[in-house]
């Protein structure tokens, strides 16, 4: 049986992840807010020099020259951005993860502290009943493990997909850009 003691501290827990929480995510929303900011100056910059630089074409195969150049660098800023983005949304991502990691292993610990207990009360002849709960608690932790662990295997395959698809992004525009020239 649970006392009050208890679950005063298991409210006071909660209260202080959501806050924790909470924080990790405004943190991810200021990095966001940070590298959106940075892309539009550098857009900014980068739209005023191409601007001058197609004022100071002389003809049309100047133009077709200017053009190609200008593909390779926004096509591997663009790459960088989705890395940049990726990175802060996984990041953001691992921190809840973890947070929910840690709370489903300390409830995971409490529930067995639980049945233990209740295990040392029982009345006489229970042990088959008790020995069936704990034989279930233990099949629920390994099947929670296995989950986490498909978690983390499909989260790393992503990021694997997604450096995969952004080093050929980048080695296509490079293609192009050498054939335009």
């Amino acid at each position: 049986m649970l006392t009050a003691e208890q679950i005063i501290a298991a409210q006071k827990a909660n209260v202080e992840t959501l806050f924790g929480l909470t924080q990790k995510a405004f943190e991810g929303v200021e990095k966001l807010v940070e590298l959106n900011v940075q892309a539009t100056k550098a857009a900014l910059a980068e739209t005023a020099n191409n601007a001058q630089a197609v004022m100071s074409v002389k003809d049309a195969q100047e133009l077709l020259a200017l053009q190609a150049s200008l593909f390779q660098p926004l096509a591997e800023k663009t790459v960088a951005y989705s890395r940049h983005l990726y990175d802060i949304a996984s990041g953001t991502g691992a921190e809840f993860g973890k947070a929910a990691e840690a709370q489903a292993t300390e409830a995971q610990a409490k529930f067995m502290s639980l049945v233990d207990n209740a295990a040392k009360n029982a009345p006489a002849g229970s042990e088959t009943a008790v020995a069936v709960m704990k034989s279930a608690v233990s099949a629920a932790n390994n099947a929670i493990e296995s989950v986490q662990k498909a978690v983390k295997q499909a989260t790393e395959m992503a990021e694997a997909n997604f450096n995969t698809v952004t080093a050929s992004a980048v080695s296509a525009a490079k293609t192009t850009t050498a054939k335009k020239r």
